[in-house]
Order: C-alpha cells, then sequence, then structure tokens
C-alpha cells in the first residue's frame, strides 16, 4: 500500500535536495528554451541591415529636439520642430535649391512633398546623409550669424565636409555641393506616438 502521511514527512533530506535541484534545472532549461523563440519576433541585425521597418517610439520626444535611429545602416533623423522653426520654412524658399522636392534622385515621398516635407508639419523624418558625398550634417538650430554660416542663418543642418546647408526640413539651398535635398524615407504612424520607418500606407 502507499506510503502513509508520516511516512512522507520522514523523506530524506537527500532526496528532497535532488528533486529540488533537477526540477530548477528542468525550470532554467524551459526558459532558454523560450528566450531564442521569443527573440525570433524581432528583427535580426541582418533583416535591419537588408531594410525591415525600424518602430521607433516618440511619445518622449519634445519640441526642438531630436534623435537618430538606424534604418537600413543609414542614421535616421526624427525631430520634433518648435513653431519657431516651422515659420522658417517659408521665408528662405527663394534661397532654397529645390524647395518643392521636384528632383528625383532621391523621389519625396508623396505624403512629405510639401513645404514641411512630412507627414505631420511639426515631426520631421529624414536621412542624416548629405547627398554630396556622404557626410552626415551637424545639427545648427540656432539662428544668426556663426562660423561657416551666413549672417541671416535661420537654422538647419550643416555638413561640416564641404560646407553645404539645409533648412529645417532637409532642403538643401542654392550653390552649394549636395546636389539634392536630403532623403525622406519612407515612414508611417502606427498610432500618435509610434512611428514605423521602412514603410508605408502604399
Amino acid at each position: 500500500m502507499s506510503d502513509t502521511l508520516a511516512d512522507q514527512s520522514q523523506m530524506d533530506p537527500s532526496k528532497r535536495t535532488w528533486l529540488i535541484a533537477t526540477g530548477a534545472a528542468g525550470a532554467v532549461g524551459g526558459v532558454a528554451t523560450l528566450v531564442p523563440f521569443v527573440s525570433t519576433f524581432q528583427p535580426s541585425e541582418r533583416a535591419k541591415a537588408a531594410g525591415a521597418a525600424v518602430e521607433v517610439d516618440i511619445s518622449a520626444l519634445k519640441p526642438g529636439e531630436k534623435v537618430t535611429v538606424e534604418w537600413r545602416g543609414k542614421p535616421v533623423w526624427i525631430m520634433k520642430r518648435t513653431p519657431e522653426q516651422l515659420a522658417t520654412l517659408e521665408k528662405d524658399e527663394d534661397q532654397l535649391a529645390d524647395p518643392n522636392s521636384d528632383r528625383k534622385a532621391y523621389p519625396t515621398p508623396e505624403y512629405a512633398k510639401n513645404r514641411h516635407r512630412s507627414i505631420k508639419p511639426e515631426v520631421f523624418v529624414g536621412v542624416g546623409i548629405c547627398s554630396h558625398l556622404g557626410c552626415s550634417p551637424s545639427d545648427k538650430f540656432t539662428p544668426g550669424a556663426q562660423p561657416s554660416l551666413p549672417d541671416n542663418w535661420p537654422g538647419g543642418f550643416l555638413c561640416p565636409c564641404h560646407g553645404s546647408t539645409f533648412d529645417m526640413a532637409g532642403r538643401v539651398f542654392k550653390n552649394k555641393p549636395a546636389p539634392d535635398n536630403l532623403e525622406v524615407p519612407p515612414h508611417m504612424y502606427l498610432s500618435d506616438s509610434k512611428l514605423l520607418i521602412g514603410e508605408d500606407k502604399a
């Protein structure tokens, strides 16, 4: 007949230790198996390099701030522009080489073929690579005279390699080495606070 409760309470301590150890090892093995399985839902580094879309939470982005994420091995800027920065976009259009983003070397998505070159006017999404020789422009958001910039500088980006300048929408100024505006990558909003870089509704 089966052991009584009294007999079970007298279990050998070494046997109890062995049971606990094997149970813990089994649990660890189960977790070790589960972790790789869950990670398969995330894009691998190879998939990201090949162009897998990147999801970005911009809920903490404040006006005047910019974050950089990587997509297809390129730096992609996401900037929340202030009302003052947006106001500069109309004032300097006569000084821009391609104010309407008509050039075809870096085709601009239809939803960004506007003055602010974005879906939402305040949020700019652009590839941070100069269209001249591939350098990454620097932030020069403060307006006014500065080294390597004109006295009436409205704020924007300066490529340190050969001096190309871009406005707050990534549009290149006239008579600069860069032949085109900064690229606007395919992107879409998953919600008010989440962006998907690399895919759009089209």
